[in-house]
């Protein structure tokens, strides 16, 4: 024997494999930092600094506004159902800080390089749980898509939707030198349309087993935003709208709940409007109800049994009552300047992740807001979909924080030229 093979088959310590196995973790992390921070040019260096007041204060404002109007919208079907005026208030308050608890190690500690490393776990693990509420789900209204943990009901298809932008945010600037114009179709069609499509159907085929059709469309929306912004040749977005457009179809046609809903909002002048069109009915008469000026905050009648469960997807019809035009105006400019501060975020970002990240992220507070709002004024069938920190729930205002929380890490990181170091010059001896 060899002394190579004597030490080779001596029996190791009890503790040596744990430590292998740790060395080897620290290992690939170091790699994959190193990788994920080669993507900096040799001529810049990426910087620290503090993060976006301008965003966190337009995130706190929206969220104390929220905060109001949940009160607000809540407090008469509180009382009714839970025998305390504040009921929903309080667990509104228990969600947010949730969503804070979650974030704010995320947003002093994480740099963009833990974001990357972050996001094919994240993306797993939601595969996972939307799997899982299939088996073990709670069934409301004929849909299974949540799942009870003690006092929390977790819905996986808000995780999906950050999953979504996460994970096409990583592949697209992984292979973003695959989609150029110089590059062999077979290129462009594999890593622009058939790698970014292989990852939105995996989390839609899911989600359509949910019978979640508003998360269908935003997620779809989402994707498509994404693959746009991420280099994909527009005309093959087009195939992807036509295919999306489809499936929605097919959603429609096995889903005798959805049918229902599409029916009501075509022909709503026609429809029960003491049975189906009841919701959307109230919510329209709530709007116009609130005039130039609104009611007075709190003085809504609508909120009295009119419009169910009001402090959820229809708050929006609770603002224009109480508040009026002027009011339900503010609430779309506060939103309109958080996502204009988050793309401004975006543009400024380290690099194409974060930027894509950042972009998308922004994306789906637009598109959450312009869907609600659209459900409310009647504008598109009503599908439930909530408004972006104002809707009373557990998993998408934690998210929603979460997702602020992402935006600000990463306006914490600049992408600077390194300043052209200077020789001193040689002084010549006496």
């Amino acid at each position: 024997m060899t002394g190579e093979e004597i030490v080779y088959n001596q029996d190791l310590p009890e503790n040596q494999p744990h430590q292998e196995k740790r060395s080897r973790l620290r290992r690939f992390i170091s790699e994959y930092k190193t990788r994920s921070e080669s993507v900096i040019s040799s001529d810049s260096e990426l910087r620290t600094g503090h993060i976006d007041y301008v965003y966190l204060a337009l995130a706190v404002i929206i969220l104390a506004f929220g905060l109001v109007m949940v009160y607000s919208s809540s407090s008469v079907y509180a009382s009714t159902y839970h025998g305390s005026s504040t009921y929903y208030l309080k667990r509104q308050l228990l969600y947010i800080f949730a969503g804070l608890a979650l974030t704010v190690g995320f947003v002093i500690f994480a740099n963009p390089w833990i974001w990357r490393l972050f996001t094919p776990v994240m993306y797993v693990g939601t595969l996972g749980l939307l799997a899982l509420v299939l088996v073990v789900g709670k069934t409301l209204g004929g849909a299974k898509r949540w799942i009870e943990i003690g006092f929390f009901t977790l819905q996986p298809s808000e995780v999906a939707k950050t999953a979504v932008v996460l994970m096409l945010a990583l592949f697209m600037s992984v292979y973003a030198s695959k989609l150029t114009r110089d590059r062999p179709i077979k290129d462009r069609l594999l890593y622009g349309v058939v790698g970014p499509g292989a990852i939105l159907s995996l989390i839609i085929g899911l989600v359509v087993l949910e019978k979640h059709l508003s998360g269908i469309i935003i997620i779809g929306v989402l994707g498509v935003f994404m693959m746009l912004l991420g280099g994909t040749d527009w005309r093959w977005i087009v195939g992807a709208v036509i295919v999306g457009a489809a499936l929605v179809v097919v959603v429609l046609a096995f889903s005798d709940y959805a049918q229902a809903r599409v029916e009501t909002w075509i022909h709503i002048d026609q429809a029960d409007p003491l049975g189906e069109a009841w919701q959307s009915l109230q919510g329209l008469y709530s709007v116009s109800r609130g005039g130039l000026f609104g009611v007075g905050l709190g003085n809504s009648t609508q909120k009295f049994g009119y419009v169910s469960q009001p402090q959820n997807d229809f708050i929006f019809s609770v603002i224009a009552e109480e508040l009026g035009f002027f009011g339900a105006a503010v609430v779309i400019i506060l939103f309109g300047l958080l996502v204009f501060r988050g793309f401004k975020i975006a543009k400024n970002a380290p690099d194409d992740f974060t930027k894509l990240v950042a972009y998308g992220l922004s994306a789906k507070i637009a598109i959450q807001v312009i869907l609600n709002i659209g459900v409310v004024t009647n504008l598109i069938p009503n599908t439930g979909i909530s408004l972006p920190f104002f809707s009373s729930g557990g998993t998408s205002v934690i998210m929603q924080i979460f997702e602020v929380g992402i935006v600000l890490s990463i306006s914490r990181f600049k992408l600077v030229k390194k300043e052209p170091e200077t020789q001193l010059e040689e002084v010549p001896e006496c």
